[in-house]
Order: structure tokens, then C-alpha cells, then sequence
């Protein structure tokens, strides 16, 4: 699967070229990114044995769009967002990554050393979730204390809300912070599993996670290696909640060649 991503996107970085200088919809670049990778791994060309069936292929491609594709599209979309409203991040990752890659494409090994990123990741998950609430079903009766909660009760989690907890991240809650997790989840969270969680929690958390991840930092690298960006002065900033957490107005980014 990794060689899919890098092509899928080398071919997006390419669209890319007629757009040095001018502005590009970011939003719907990572959709369409994000809904190429599975594609060449479903019908591989030359070996039947690692080709599924139509139906198991209906069945992903319903995971791949509303677990995967939309939620790494917001991710990727808001990240860059944060990254070209904060330069001095941006810059920091970028150096990281031609440190590591310098205009090679990504590797596994490098990949696994941007620490940077992930600070970064999961402080854009914090800000803008890309699944913003969990529902969780008790299936039988709970006793906490006097508060008996039935079997039939089905519990909403408000991960927006909690992700933005003063009590939790302090006054600074709502700054692009990735400093936070600089020594981790835990650290970060006083050690709290469900002051955040992105991917959900427990044995039933998203299967997708480390797929997502690694999908997010190739593209985001690989952006980083060709284009400095900033956000486009018409862009207006209005989250909405459809499915996924996104942009209302989609995010324009102005890219210029490195």
C-alpha cells in the first residue's frame, strides 16, 4: 500500500504545477487523493490471488469512504490550514523532512522518525476533530455509585467538547499548540485515555488508524518537499459538521515552488 500512496500523491503534486502562484482548493485535492489510494491495491493488475471479490470491494469501499476517506481528507485539509497560519511550524516540519527525505519520496524507515508530526497531527485532531462525537452503546445494566445507568442506554460522547476542556489543556485551549504532545499522549493528557481520542477508545477504536496516519504523512511530506504555502485572503473560516468536521467554504491555500 505504501507505494500506492506515494503515487497517488506524486499525481496530485503534478496537478499541483498549474497552480505554482495561484490559488488551489486544498479541500477537494485531499478528497480526491484520499479516494485514489485504495484503488490500485483493490484491482492489482497481475496477480488474481490479491484480487478481491466485487462484493468484499463494495463492503470497503463503504469503510475506505466514511472511516477513511472523509476522515483523512479533514485531517489532512485542517493540518494544512493550521500549518499555513502558523509559518514557524510549517517551516520546522518542512526541515524535518528534507532532513530526513531531503527530494526523495518517503520511506517507511523516515516516516517513522517524524516525531514532529505527529505533534502536529494530534494537535489538529484536537482542534478540529475530523469525528467530532462517539455513540457507544452500555449492553448491560452499569452501577456507578447511586447512578444506575440501563442496559438500553446509549452514551454520546462529545469529543469537540472535550478536545477544547479548559480543565483539561488550559486557558491556551484553543491555540495551535503542538508543543503539547511533545512527550506524548499520556503526558499531555494527565494521563486522562479519553480526554483524547480521535480514533475512539478501547477494543472498538478505528481499525483504520495507523492507514490513516501513514497516508497523512507521506502526502503531507511530500507537499512540504515541493511547495511553501500560505492561506488565500478570501478564505473564510467556518467549520460545519457533515459527517466529518469541514471546511464550509473549502481551504484556498496560495503554493509556490520551493
Amino acid at each position: 500500500m505504501f507505494p500506492a500512496m506515494i503515487s497517488s500523491v506524486e499525481m496530485m503534486l503534478e496537478r499541483w504545477k498549474s497552480y505554482e502562484g495561484k490559488e488551489v482548493e486544498v479541500f477537494e485535492e485531499f478528497r480526491l487523493l484520499t479516494s485514489e489510494v485504495p484503488w490500485p491495491q483493490a484491482h492489482h493488475d497481475a496477480n488474481d490471488s490479491q484480487r478481491i471479490s466485487v462484493d468484499d470491494l463494495v463492503d470497503e469501499c463503504k469503510t475506505f469512504y466514511v472511516a477513511g476517506q472523509e476522515t483523512t481528507n479533514s485531517l489532512l485539509a485542517w493540518t494544512v490550514f493550521l500549518l499555513a497560519t502558523h509559518p514557524d511550524w510549517q517551516e520546522e516540519v518542512r526541515k524535518k523532512v528534507l532532513n530526513l527525505f531531503g527530494h526523495e519520496n518517503p520511506n517507511p524507515e523516515g516516516i517513522a522518525k517524524l516525531q514532529i508530526m505527529d505533534k502536529v497531527f494530534n494537535e489538529s485532531m484536537r482542534l478540529y476533530p475530523p469525528l467530532t462525537a462517539s455513540v457507544r452503546n452500555i449492553g448491560r445494566e452499569v452501577r456507578q455509585g447511586k447512578l444506575i445507568l440501563p442496559s438500553i442506554l446509549n452514551i454520546y460522547i462529545a469529543r469537540l467538547s472535550v478536545h477544547h476542556d479548559p480543565q483539561i489543556w488550559g486557558e491556551d485551549v484553543n491555540q495551535f499548540k503542538p508543543e503539547r504532545f511533545s512527550e506524548g499522549v499520556a503526558e499531555a493528557t494527565k494521563n486522562n485515555p479519553a480526554a483524547f481520542s480521535p480514533f475512539g477508545m478501547g477494543p472498538r477504536n478505528c481499525v483504520g488508524n495507523n492507514f490513516a496516519m501513514m497516508e497523512a504523512k507521506i502526502a503531507l511530506s511530500m507537499v512540504l518537499q515541493h511547495y511553501p504555502f500560505t492561506l488565500c485572503p478570501t478564505y473564510i473560516h467556518l467549520p460545519v459538521l457533515h459527517i466529518t468536521l469541514r471546511p464550509r467554504h473549502g481551504i484556498q491555500l496560495i503554493t509556490r515552488p520551493l
